[in-house]
């Protein structure tokens, strides 16, 4: 944000620009953009980089039974680091552009092929000085991903049409001028809309006013926090309108506002108290409701899920879940913004996860267990899928049930069992804290950090098996007792190539004549043997009771033992190679080799024709202690094997 403009120039405008420092210090003096840091410009697109967005001021004038858009968008911005003669907004060739306006005289711009409008000044604007420029635009608005820009008719009745946005991901550009990245915010937002005086307008922020004009009404809406253009939204319909109150210190209270279809009235009025206690809740372990000074609210709209727009959640339905799920975004998603596609688990992990957080801490706690099995299954649904987003072209791979959302929060749940309760949440609670990072963007390391802070654990290979891997393990627990004591095997096979082995505790329940234990393994490599003395004879062996682990498995009881008494492994101490002997064929067998840190040095998928024997060469290994893992539809055999 830096350039020196010529002094002529500047007295000039100095009156202009005097107006508008002034405008600015009004309007955003209670905005948090003051109080916190923004940080992670990392994402940039084309051409935007080289100013800071500051403050949108959107007139629409809008019919919901007319699938079309006036609008008038005066954005003031900050040039930075470089001289701002151009500036470019993400904006669509399916607009039209009526003119375009720099301190009320019209300049010249252009259409780019890459939906972009590139807008030229007179003069070159000097660097961290708040300017603004006015575009005029109209017509039909394309629409994307979801429906960026939507009509149809409320609950199906031809009388009463309604029109909604709907931005995420790539949206915001279909139907106003905006800077759409994933590295900069608008600081506070306006949004007034012109409409038809049947219909009401629901937007972010407050309403600070509506008034008649003729045949019209104009609904002002005031958002002072900062927002990315994904967010900013606004549905026009007939509404009903009725507030929750959520109770706050020192007697004061939270609006929920609901703008609801009259069709869908008694319904909904049951259903959005719900919304109070989880407020409370998510109040009591990641800080204050981060929009506090304005509202939340719902707005019913015709598609069948929900958005949450900052401080109104746009919902087709209200379930316990959907509410749940996008006021968890209003901290997750809406304060801390993901700041590249490729980590929207950030948002849809958190919010996924906080569903099930309000079952297992008290507000329904009896279907904590319902929400484990979903969110397990749907995750174990993509065996070469990853949390991490690898084609952020795709909105269909952006937004995957199966990974962003239902693995993106299991992934969660593990670092929970982890780092147990405490760690896990101080952890969360300092990242959502962060001054760095509130109203502002993040990536996976900046969570990262705050987890390992809290913990005193290093999480990288967590992170490297479960959000950048691929797939998930299946594990075969294989269990006897002798002499009083269990013997376990637990043996490890990966959905996906691109992870060798997922670390993480293994809870291991035991149960046998009235008496019970839970053991908790963590195993360095597949087919590692513990020999446990619990004190009682075992008839049971459950792996993994409390669904911890996003894994399949699989119990399998006593069955090593035989093949064990049965393998011949030589010659041991070995130089240059060993042999694998068995009485009987062995069927889908695979053959590893781990060394003292737990690599594997050497796999083997078949015995080859001979299903008794094989021969393994140690001809390219360095001498040392190494651990031969033998997996068979019989069990699993482990042995060390010093090489010379």
């Amino acid at each position: 944000m830096k350039f020196i403009v010529r002094l002529f120039f500047l007295l000039l405008i100095s009156v202009q620009v005097i107006g508008q420092v002034n405008f600015e210090k009004d309007f955003f003096k209670d905005s948090p953009r003051e109080q916190f840091i923004l940080s992670t410009r990392n994402t940039q697109s084309h051409n935007t980089g080289n100013y800071d967005v500051v403050f949108c001021r959107l007139e629409l004038q809008v019919d919901p039974a007319v699938y079309y858009l006036n609008g008038k968008a005066t954005t003031y911005f900050k040039p930075i680091n470089t001289a701002l003669k151009t500036i470019y907004f993400d904006f669509t060739t399916q607009l039209e552009v009526e003119s375009v306006k720099y301190r009320g005289n019209p300049v010249e711009w252009d259409k780019t092929s890459n939906d972009e409008l590139k807008i030229e000044f007179p003069v070159e604007l000097t660097t961290g000085i708040l300017d603004s420029v006015e575009i005029n635009y109209f017509g039909q608005p394309g629409s994307s991903g979801f429906g960026s820009f939507a009509t149809a008719l409320q609950c199906g009745d031809d009388a009463i049409p309604s029109m909604w946005t709907l931005s995420e991901p790539y949206g915001s550009k279909h139907w106003w001028p905006c800077k759409h990245t994933l590295n900069d915010k608008y600081d506070s937002l306006q949004v007034v809309i012109t409409t038809p005086s049947r219909y009401r307008a629901a937007s972010n922020g407050l309403l600070i006013s509506e008034r008649g004009e003729g045949n019209k009404k104009i609904y002002n809406w005031k958002h002072r926090y900062p927002i990315p253009a994904y967010l900013a939204a606004f549905a026009v319909s007939e509404y009903e309108v009725y507030s929750d109150w959520v109770p706050l210190e020192n007697q004061d209270s939270l609006e929920i506002l609901n703008y609801i279809y009259p069709c869908n009235l008694e319904y909904a009025v049951g259903r959005t108290p719900y919304t109070v206690p989880v407020l409370q809740f998510y109040r009591t372990l990641f800080g204050e409701y981060p929009y506090v000074r304005e509202k939340y609210g719902h707005c019913n709209f015709g598609w069948g899920g929900g958005m949450e727009h900052s401080t109104m959640s746009f919902m087709g339905g209200f379930s316990e879940l959907l509410i749940s799920h996008e006021l968890a975004h209003q901290w997750f998603g809406d304060k801390i913004t993901c700041g590249s596609w490729a980590d929207i688990w950030l948002n849809e992990g958190f919010a996924t996860y906080l569903e099930g957080l309000t079952y297992d801490f008290g507000v329904n706690p009896f279907k904590w267990n319902n929400w484990k099995n979903t969110n397990l299954s749907r995750a174990l649904g993509s065996p070469s899928g990853s949390v991490y987003v690898d084609d952020t072209t795709s909105v269909n791979r952006i937004f995957s049930g199966n990974l962003s959302y239902s693995k993106g929060s299991y992934l969660l749940h593990m670092l929970r069992w982890k780092m147990g309760d405490d760690a896990f949440f101080t952890g969360v609670l300092n990242y959502i804290s962060d001054p760095e990072l509130i109203y502002g963007y993040a990536r996976t390391k900046d969570l990262q950090k705050h987890l390992e802070q809290a913990s005193g654990m290093d999480l990288d290979e967590f992170f490297n098996d479960w959000l950048y891997g691929k797939g998930f393990p299946t594990y075969q627990l294989v269990w006897s007792q002798k002499d009083g004591k269990t013997d376990i095997v637990l043996n490890q096979f990966q959905s996906d190539p691109s992870v060798e082995f997922f670390n993480i505790p293994v809870p291991i329940y035991l149960q046998g004549n009235g008496k019970d234990t839970l053991l908790v393994l963590d195993p360095a490599y597949s087919g590692q043997y513990f020999n446990i003395d619990v004190g009682f004879d075992v008839q049971q062996a459950i792996f993994d009771p409390d669904k911890w682990i996003c894994a399949n498995s699989q119990v399998t009881t006593g069955t090593f033992e035989a093949l064990r008494a049965n393998l011949r492994v030589y010659p041991n101490p070995a130089s240059d190679y060993i042999r694998i002997e068995s009485p009987v064929d062995i069927e889908q067998e695979e053959v590893r080799l781990y060394d003292t840190s737990g690599r594997l040095v050497f796999r083997q998928n078949q015995f080859g024709n001979d299903k008794t024997r094989m021969e393994i060469s140690l001809l390219d290994l360095p001498s040392g202690t190494y651990m031969l893992k033998l997996m068979t539809s019989q069990g699993m055999h482990s042995q060390k094997i010093l090489v010379n």
